[in-house]
């Protein structure tokens, strides 16, 4: 009789007992580590063939400096391809995707590493609520970062590379300059320097000297006519304001401001998005309205510049007003035919209780620090870019700055000369202590991230 009972709660225990496959399946040290960080959430896993991919969020101070008065969740994905990869910090400068996607940087790819990709605080929904404003600064934003690297240190002991394009080219020289120790080396991608706010005559030498002297002229004669044509411009302007459900009453204020700054924006936005070859594209001077219109709308768009489109970008235009500066053009060839000659600036895009002073001390600070004392960073610009007139001069420490040919604002280490691209490559990997056959090894087939926004003036 025992030994019946015995038997019998043994073949219990065993029923009861989880499979060995499944105990292994349970077992996951990458999930275990990423839970183990103090105030991280993972939200979301997608498996890919080489790499896991997850959506985060980690909880930040909403002010570095009072920690204990306010937090927030800042969103961040991690492409995890090996835990002894080198890592790869990365930033648009602006938000995540509403839905993130598994993407990566060409640092990434170049290093078959692993890849964090932040996004900037008060870029919705990393935004404190309620939110002070005077607490996104580049010191918030750049200790957000510290911390996040700080903490995936605990799983990533490789070598750790920072990268951004354009604004978040920008959000990675700053990060560097107040965390020097937190990554092995910067690629900057497009990344301006307004080193001087109203100091802007370089900007108007690139428009001068860009392309060709018949591009130029037909941009210029685009913008003088339509700014003749304003009386029946902008009733169009209106009108599709209203179909589409767009209004100026929070930022610019009226259709007849938004008109003009988007009319302004218009060569801008050819040379950054667009090339010498699309200078036929450009309408001549007996376009009809039509025409013009059209094309201005695909250059530029009439959509940007109303209160649903700029809603999204205030943290930039608030961090241009208060600390990164904005590029302010004389506009020559237009005199006589602007109603508003102050509006080019970083405030006329912010409701009237975001509009700020500037403070030019961060950026001569920066600047300063990279010309001097900064170490391993690569800064790569486009040759037509607009955004590359005014460029960051790096230190003689282990740092270089590469131009790619006849390339706009989506330059980047492929579209150097075959010479440049072989050496920023090099340096890249020698920085982040990989070889050819390592990167080779853990490559994977995935989008490439440029890093950049849409089709509008921003950088």
């Amino acid at each position: 009789m025992k030994t019946r009972v015995v038997a019998a709660l043994a073949s219990l225990l065993v029923v009861l007992s989880p499979a060995p496959a499944a105990h292994a399946a349970a077992d996951d040290p990458l999930l275990d580590q990423l839970h183990a960080i103090p105030g991280l959430t993972v939200v979301s896993e997608t498996p890919g063939t080489g790499y896991r991919f997850f959506v985060l969020t980690y909880r930040q101070p909403a002010d570095h400096r009072h920690p204990g008065q306010g937090s927030y969740e800042q969103r961040l994905t991690l492409l995890h391809r090996s835990s002894d990869a080198p890592v790869v910090l990365s930033t648009s400068g602006y938000g995540l995707a509403a839905t993130p996607r598994p993407g990566q940087t060409e640092p990434t790819a170049i290093l078959g590493g692993n890849q964090i990709s932040v996004e900037h605080r008060f870029f919705t929904p990393s935004r404190p609520a309620p939110a002070d404003w005077s607490d996104l600064t580049i010191w918030q934003e750049a200790t957000d970062e510290h911390r996040i690297v700080t903490a995936f240190k605990s799983i990533y002991a490789a070598k750790w590379i920072q990268t951004g394009a354009s604004k978040g080219g920008m959000t990675s020289v700053y990060h560097r300059r107040f965390y020097p120790g937190d990554v092995d080396g910067v690629v900057a991608y497009v990344a301006p320097d307004d080193v001087i706010n109203p100091e802007d005559r370089a900007y108007d030498k690139f428009f001068d000297t860009v392309g060709t002297p018949t591009c130029r002229l037909a941009l210029d004669n685009v913008q003088r006519e339509a700014l003749k044509r304003r009386d029946r411009l902008v009733p169009r302007v209106a009108a599709t304001a209203a179909d589409q459900g767009w209004t100026f009453t929070n930022t610019l204020g009226t259709a007849d401001r938004s008109f003009e700054m988007t009319v302004l924006d218009t060569a801008w936005a050819f040379w950054q998005y667009s090339t010498l070859a699309d200078c036929a594209s450009v309408p001549a001077t007996t376009a009809t309205d039509d025409e013009l219109y059209a094309w201005i709308d695909g250059v530029a768009g009439w959509s940007f510049y109303t209160d649903q489109s700029l809603e999204y970008y205030f943290p930039y235009y608030f961090q241009a007003a208060s600390q990164l500066g904005w590029p302010s053009l004389k506009f020559e060839h237009l005199r006589g035919l602007r109603h508003y000659p102050g509006l080019y600036t970083a405030n006329a895009s912010l409701p009237a209780s975001l509009r700020r002073p500037h403070n030019p001390l961060p950026m001569i600070d920066v600047d300063l620090w990279v010309r001097t004392s900064a170490q391993r960073m690569l800064f790569i610009y486009g040759e037509n870019d607009p955004w590359g007139a005014e460029r960051f001069t790096p230190s003689k420490h282990d740092s270089a700055l590469y131009v790619a040919p006849a390339t706009n604002h989506g330059a980047n280490i492929a579209r150097l000369s075959p010479a440049d691209s072989a050496a920023a490559t090099a340096t890249l990997k020698r920085w982040a202590g990989v070889t050819t056959t390592a990167a080779a090894q853990r490559s994977a087939p995935l989008p490439l991230d440029t890093m950049l926004e849409g089709r509008h003036r921003l950088p």
